[in-house]
């Protein structure tokens, strides 16, 4: 969060947030208002060079260059050249000043995406007019040079308008059933970028279907392990507890009401699902019926991977890129190992 009048970050602790953003009023809540300050937080002259995947549509290619216009990325935009021309004319924008790299087709592109990022070249990946699968098949090849010791995951940042702060769901995307050890991954991954996002300690609940460990259900045992994990530093930087069921990780009085003493439940910042069904309707409940608005991002690679959907606005775009944005910078100031 950018404090009033000057440029530096604070955390979003529960004490800043209870300053910054009160529960929602009729201003407040309206979508979008949390991902404005998302946007806030990367708003300084330090822009991730970034490779566009296959921009060869009208959408694509404008969100990335209206990214480059508020200072969030330098664009390299990767595909078949001619393409790239023609939506830039489709879309009336000048791409005169911008770096195209010539690739045949999209499998090509995501190759060479892929490629640029492991070298170095690029700090950030942005999808573009080609199918997730496509990308991130590139991205996991051992030739990309992308990999890390780490699972690749995907994170949703939301802005619901009922909840006072940003909502971290994962992993609704990409690991379809996650075991024990592909859930630490996640949730280190979330951790990871909730922090570069200024959360200095990111409360995560860990949800099952209910909030005491039952043998028979493996989402209890796995967040009963996690924490324990997390005990013994095999997880760190945030606070974890589980197993939650959704109503108590968001709700104090659900909490309360179940007499479940936590520093999490009820004040969630990040949402480990079970698994990609249950998390992806989770999401898409949140956006229809909550009219929630989300960035999207694949953490766990060597640079953060921006994944856009056609149906996203506008909003939802520039914040992807700042979350990336914010990221790369965090990785870049680790130390080398």
């Amino acid at each position: 969060m950018i404090a009033p009048g000057g440029s530096g970050v604070t955390a979003w602790t529960p004490a800043t947030w209870s300053l910054a953003l009160p529960l929602p009023t009729t201003d407040d809540s309206a979508p979008g208002s949390q991902l404005e300050r998302l946007l806030a937080l990367a708003n300084r002259p330090d822009p991730v060079k970034t490779a566009v995947v296959h921009p060869v549509d009208e959408l694509s290619l404008t969100g990335a260059v209206e990214a480059a216009e508020r200072g969030l990325i330098v664009p390299v935009l990767v595909g078949p050249q001619a393409r790239i021309a023609q939506a830039a004319k489709a879309a009336g924008v000048d791409i005169s000043g911008l770096e195209v790299r010539d690739a045949r087709h999209s499998h090509a592109a995501a190759a060479l995406s892929c490629l640029l990022a492991g070298q170095g070249e690029v700090q950030a990946i942005m999808k573009g007019a080609l199918h997730t699968d496509e990308l991130l098949e590139a991205a996991v090849a051992r030739e990309s040079g992308l990999r890390t010791e780490r699972r690749m995951s995907h994170v949703f940042i939301l802005d619901v308008p009922t909840y006072p702060k940003p909502l971290l769901v994962t992993d609704a995307a990409i690991n379809i059933a996650p075991d024990l050890a592909t859930k630490r991954d996640i949730v280190q991954n979330a951790i990871d970028c909730a922090r570069a996002m200024g959360v200095a300690r990111p409360k995560v609940a860990i949800l099952a279907a209910v909030e005491t460990v039952n043998p028979k259900m493996i989402a209890t045992l796995d967040a009963a392990a996690l924490c324990k994990m997390a005990d013994r530093g095999q997880i760190v930087g945030g606070l974890l507890d589980g197993p939650l069921a959704f109503d108590n990780a968001i709700s104090k009085e659900a909490a309360e009401a179940k007499h479940i003493v936590s520093e999490v439940a009820g004040d969630a910042d990040i949402l480990l699902v079970p698994d990609i069904e249950s998390g992806n309707m989770l999401a898409k409940q949140l956006f229809y019926l909550a009219r929630a608005q989300s960035a999207g991002i694949v953490m766990g690679a060597k640079v953060p991977i921006m994944l856009t959907s056609r149906s996203d606005g506008a909003l939802s775009r520039m914040a992807s890129c700042a979350v990336a944005l914010l990221v790369a910078k965090a990785q870049r100031s680790k130390p080398a190992k």
